[in-house]
């Protein structure tokens, strides 16, 4: 049987789960040119961080890093989102340039389904990567260097205004689902939530902080989305989301202790800001806080400390973000990041079962 006569739920098998795995060996085969480019570039900032994001010297985690090598690079997220255009592009080129009706099956790029969370990914992860080639030449902290947080706060408000008009005025989207309790409409008060998901979204970025730890929380994360859209019979998006997986798998191969390079910002703003859009997109921005559990004790916990030195006096955890109050707890690199795969993978189980049967 030819394969293009096969029965359709087979070849959106074949869309969805074969382009992750064609993603994973285009993303492993691009990562070593793209690592010899970056060393020769010497992307890595000048000093290591010794700040935290209020500008205060951060002495538990400078302890943690004293004998930490200072030159892995950093934008090893070109890789994921480099790939994923690509074989968008590809794809989609391949279909208006021939009459395959295989070729035309395998291309996911759909104005309704995937415009909006390919424009985020590549303007998003465009910003990021101006901040690291700005901070690779800095001093190395928070404060002095690439593009301050004010103002990636103002940038990532700004994508999500755009997002959030657009599913309003042009798809018409003003409510979310709430698993087993129903639709709740917002009306242009949409908007403005979208925006904020967004930014508590990004916030959960900081998670970027130990070999291989944003890389395996965010693949979980993702695969928990194209599980979702899989079964919502969204193949389009599902399709983009299982080439972002296996991109993010590529990047994770390079990127487990010891590092090759990091994720950098032009990774995690690209994805982060994209996980938000593909997670109204699927009507499943309810279980987001599960899903993304990791990015958002992360980011809480960031906060938390914050008020508590300010308020209080005094710390709430040994360190913060909550990865390095493990470490300064005395859990190893690899423990703290492998443990957080795992309550990864878990809640993000947990999370698409909760939408699906909700």
């Amino acid at each position: 049987m030819n394969i293009t006569d096969a029965p359709f739920d087979i070849l959106n098998v074949l869309k969805v789960f074969g382009m992750g795995a064609f993603s994973f060996f285009v993303g492993i085969l691009i990562a070593p040119t793209l690592r010899k480019i970056l060393y020769e570039m010497k992307a890595w900032p000048e000093r290591s961080r010794s700040k935290a994001v209020t500008g205060e010297t951060a002495t538990v985690v400078s302890a943690l890093r004293k004998d930490e090598r200072r030159d892995v690079p950093r934008m090893g997220g070109i890789i994921i989102w480099g790939t994923t255009l690509a074989i968008t592009l590809l794809f989609w080129g391949l279909a208006e340039v021939t009459t395959s009706p295989l070729l035309e099956k395998l291309n996911f790029l759909s104005r309704n389904q995937t415009w909006l969370p390919l424009f985020t990914l590549v303007i998003a992860s465009s910003i990021g990567l101006v901040d690291d080639l700005m901070f690779i030449r800095s001093s190395g902290t928070y404060v002095a260097g690439g593009i301050s947080l004010r103002k990636r706060i103002v940038l990532v408000a700004l994508i999500g205004l755009i997002g959030g008009l657009w599913f309003f005025r042009q798809n018409g989207i003003d409510d979310i689902l709430i698993p087993f309790f129903g639709e709740v409409r917002l009306g242009f008060w949409f908007v403005p939530f979208f925006i904020l998901v967004m930014l508590a979204t990004f916030s959960g970025g900081i998670i970027d902080g130990l070999d291989g730890l944003a890389g395996g929380v965010l693949t979980s994360a993702f695969g928990a989305y194209m599980g979702i859209a899989f079964f919502q019979t969204q193949y389009d998006i599902a399709a983009m989301l299982s080439v972002m997986v296996g991109a993010l798998l590529a990047f994770l191969w390079f990127n487990i202790p010891p590092a090759a390079f990091y994720m950098g910002e032009t990774g995690i703003l690209g994805l982060t800001t994209t996980l938000t859009v593909v997670a109204v997109l699927t009507d499943a921005v309810a279980v987001l806080p599960i899903i993304a559990l990791p990015l958002l004790a992360t980011s809480a916990s960031a906060i938390l400390q914050i008020a508590s030195k300010k308020y209080r006096g005094k710390k709430l955890f040994l360190a913060a973000p909550l990865h390095h109050h493990f470490e300064a707890l005395g859990w190893t690199q690899s423990q703290v990041t492998m443990r957080y795969w795992v309550v990864s993978a878990v809640v993000a189980i947990i999370g698409m079962v909760i939408m699906l049967v909700g």
